[in-house]
């Protein structure tokens, strides 16, 4: 694994999972292998019969080997089939839903990022989350001693 989205898991409920290859360059590709960038705050949108990643910060490999233009929070196409995208953009315009990535990752030669249809969760299901995770470490604390 490559970056992950960690807080996904507690804001939202995962509904679906797909994965999507990203159209990346080469210096982004060298600087995700490296582990610098980050998930935090990125979306994914449907827009002209295509996928697009947005809000994803991937910095240059070397900074001054970088273009001048370079925008480290560019948007970038994903690679999906056409049906997939037709369900990422009904998932869009349906009410309540999003689409998250929730992680970027090596298969073979190739990165890939794992994208999720999610629904957020209230302030009650967060506190639910929250008390399960703290019972769950109390009783593994309680094992170990």
């Amino acid at each position: 694994m490559v970056l992950e989205n960690k807080r996904v898991g507690f804001d939202y409920t995962i509904l679906e999972e797909m994965e999507a290859g990203l159209e990346l360059f080469g210096f982004e590709v060298k600087s995700l292998r490296a582990g610098q960038g980050s998930l935090k705050g990125a979306r994914i949108v449907a827009r002209g019969g295509e996928a697009y990643l947005v809000g994803a910060t991937i910095p240059p490999w070397q900074q001054k080997n970088a273009p001048k233009s370079y925008d480290p929070e560019r948007t970038r196409r994903l690679l999906l089939k056409r049906k997939e995208i037709n369900q990422i953009s009904g998932a869009e315009t349906a009410e309540g839903l999003t689409i998250v990535p929730l992680k970027v990752y090596n298969k073979g030669r190739n990165l890939k990022l794992l994208i999720a249809i999610a629904r957020g969760k209230k302030k009650q299901d967060k506190r639910q989350s929250i008390r399960a995770r703290e019972e769950k470490r109390q009783i593994r604390r309680t094992l170990k001693i």
